[in-house]
C-alpha cells in the first residue's frame, strides 16, 4: 500500500511539475537573456567604430580637441556600464540607457563639427564610418525591440493561469522593459 501512495505521489507530482509550464518559463528567461546580449552586442559595434571615427576627425579638425575628448570620454563611461542580464531591473537598464544617450548626445556634437568641415564630409573613411554608424543606430533599435518583444512573451507568460501560481514557487519574476529616455520624443536642437 505504502509503495502505491509513493508511486501515486511522483506521478501526479511529475504531472505538476510538467503541467507547470516550468520548462517554458526558462526557456522564456533564457531569450530575453540573450536577447540583451544582442542589444549589448551592438552598443559594443558602435563603441568598435567610434575611435575609427574620431581618429578621421582629428585628422581635419585637431582643433576641436574638446568636443573629440567629449566623445572619447562618453565612449569609455558608455563601455563601462555593464547589466547582469541575470538581473534586469528598471534601475540598472536606465542606468545603461543613461551611459548610453550620453554617448549619443556626444557624437550628436561630433556631426555638428564635422559639418564645418567640407573636406572632411567628402573623406571615403569619414563616409564609410559613418554609414557603418548609421546602419549600427538602426540595429540598436530592432535589438531594443527585439528584447521589449522577448520580455513581453516572458512575463506574459509567467502572469497567466497556472503559471502564476509556479512562477512564484520557482522564482521567476517580471522583467523590465528597455524604455527610451524621458524626452525622446522630442526633436533634439541643433545649433550651428
Amino acid at each position: 500500500m505504502r509503495k502505491l501512495i509513493v508511486i501515486t505521489l511522483a506521478v501526479v507530482a511529475g504531472f505538476l511539475f510538467t503541467g507547470c509550464g516550468y520548462n517554458k518559463m526558462v526557456d522564456l528567461e533564457e531569450q530575453v537573456t540573450s536577447q540583451w546580449s544582442q542589444v549589448e552586442n551592438v552598443y559594443q559595434r558602435r563603441a568598435d567604430l567610434i575611435p575609427n571615427l574620431v581618429n578621421t576627425v582629428k585628422g581635419y579638425a585637431a582643433h576641436e580637441q574638446e568636443t573629440l575628448e567629449g566623445v572619447i570620454e562618453a565612449r569609455s563611461k558608455a563601455t563601462s556600464a555593464n547589466v547582469n542580464p541575470e538581473n534586469l531591473s528598471e534601475q540598472s537598464i536606465e542606468q545603461f540607457n543613461q551611459a548610453q544617450e550620453g554617448l549619443t548626445s556626444a557624437l550628436s556634437r561630433l556631426m555638428v563639427v564635422v559639418e564645418r568641415y567640407p573636406d572632411l564630409k567628402a573623406n571615403q573613411n569619414f563616409l564609410d564610418l559613418q554609414a557603418q554608424l548609421e546602419g549600427t543606430e538602426n540595429r540598436i533599435a530592432v535589438e531594443r525591440r527585439k528584447f521589449n518583444q522577448a520580455t513581453q512573451s516572458y512575463n506574459a507568460y509567467i502572469r497567466k493561469f497556472p503559471q502564476v501560481i509556479y512562477s512564484g514557487w520557482f522564482g521567476f519574476e517580471k522583467k523590465d522593459y528597455f524604455e527610451s529616455q524621458q524626452g525622446a520624443d522630442q526633436a533634439p536642437e541643433v545649433e550651428f
